[in-house]
């Protein structure tokens, strides 16, 4: 099984549409025993959050996010857990929206901090 997402800050590897998650969006994930939650922000996400649970390398969970322009939105998406060869955290994604018409799909990845260099952080 992968390790813990606890403590884990992650950022989409592309960019989606207008409104939703991007590159420039971090996710601080925490999990404690099968529940796993989240903080998002950045791009045009203002903040979002989600909160689930895990079994084994998959993540159910649901979300809820307010963009930058005033819009809120909410939907449901569920993760396969995957291990990079260098060791970093991937998770790959199938979501839906439960509050508009849409879904898809999406990647994000674990960001380690460069050495010398303050890693960005998701206020809570």
């Amino acid at each position: 099984m992968p390790r813990s997402l606890d403590g884990l800050l992650m950022a989409p590897v592309h960019d989606q549409d207008p409104g939703q998650v991007g590159s420039a969006t971090r996710f601080r994930y925490h999990e404690s025993e099968g529940q796993v939650w989240a903080t998002y922000q950045g791009g045009d996400i203002a903040r979002g959050y989600l909160v689930g649970t895990r079994e084994e390398d998959r993540v159910d969970f649901r979300y809820v996010q307010l963009t930058v322009d005033g819009a809120t939105a909410s939907g449901h998406c569920v993760s396969r857990i995957a291990e990079l060869p260098d060791g970093r955290i991937r998770l790959e994604e199938t979501w839906e929206w439960e509050s508009r018409p849409g879904s898809g799909t999406s990647v994000v990845e674990e960001i380690r901090p460069e050495s010398g260099r303050p890693m960005s952080m998701v206020r809570e």
